[in-house]
């Protein structure tokens, strides 16, 4: 039953990518956001966001709670559209003008340095971008994912991430962090998101909630002193972004690995909190 639902998505995915790539970048962009708040509503994951929301903003109202989800949508579909351009965005020189960059002398710096850093950051809008740049600017790296569900659309995605977006992509689990190892141990710094639940995490604070975090970034602070680079990616017009990195996070090698993962968590909140409409809450972050 699943290989026909996952297959009947990939035809449906693979129809849509067809379609963009004949529209054109904006004219996807509205279409494939229009596409995504219809459906979002009747997917599953969508009670799950409004349960997330709720943990996360308590006092928030039901009219406002209704917002942010139907914005957050929206703006998955514009990132879906977008992967049938990421070879623009990677490659065309006039893509340039799309991304704001704030304090990129923390990437220069890195270059300079020649030493690894954890970069780590959330699913926001548009959240690929963040490792292509960083690969772009030729800092090397190597992005942590997670393999999707659907086997029939899974290699196509992964097909994308490792020709366009980073080229060293290590699957998420326990053999992938012996990989992450080996990669820092060869002077490959390591781009992961901590916003997802992990049953190899530790349990601490998220929004006053418990939830299970990764503890990976810590872990590397802890063996080897390494510096973390949270960074944060919003979308301020239709097809513009504001990328930021912000300055280096050094933790005392006394910290605790619970210490620094609540801390990591403290200013991931403060990123939804920005912008809680370009977060995915779809993921079930609480559970």
């Amino acid at each position: 039953m699943n290989n026909l639902k996952y297959f009947t998505q990939f035809i449906f995915i693979y129809f849509l990518f067809l379609i963009f790539k004949i529209l054109g970048l904006k004219n996807s962009s509205i279409i494939s956001g229009k596409i995504l708040s219809f459906l979002g509503p009747i997917f599953r994951s969508n009670e799950t966001s409004y349960k997330n929301l709720l943990k996360a903003f308590p006092n928030i109202t039901q009219s406002k709670k209704k917002q942010i989800i139907q914005k957050m949508w929206f703006n998955y579909g514009k990132i879906l559209s977008e992967y049938v351009f990421i070879k623009d965005f990677r490659y065309s020189e006039k893509f340039i003008k799309y991304i704001d960059i704030e304090n990129q002398t923390i990437l220069e710096q890195i270059k300079k340095d020649n030493k690894p850093v954890i970069f780590v950051s959330g699913h926001f809008n548009n959240f690929e971008l963040m490792a292509m740049f960083i690969e772009k600017s030729g800092v090397d790296l190597a992005a942590i994912y997670r393999p999707l569900n659907n086997k029939f659309l899974n290699p196509i995605m992964e097909n994308i991430r490792k020709k366009y977006i980073c080229k060293k992509q290590v699957k998420k689990g326990i053999s992938g962090t012996k990989e992450l190892l080996a990669h820092f141990r060869n002077g490959t710094s390591i781009a992961l998101m901590i916003d997802q639940r992990v049953s190899e995490g530790i349990r601490c604070n998220f929004f006053n909630q418990s939830a299970l975090t990764t503890t990976i970034p810590a872990q590397f602070v802890k063996k080897f002193q390494t510096k973390i680079v949270p960074v944060h990616i919003e979308r301020i017009d239709e097809h513009k972004f504001k990328l930021k990195f912000y300055d280096y996070l050094e933790f005392s090698k006394n910290e605790s690995i619970a210490s620094i993962t609540i801390k990591l968590n403290k200013i991931l909140e403060k990123m939804i909190i920005k912008n809680p409409e370009q977060w995915i809450w779809t993921h079930n972050r609480w559970k």
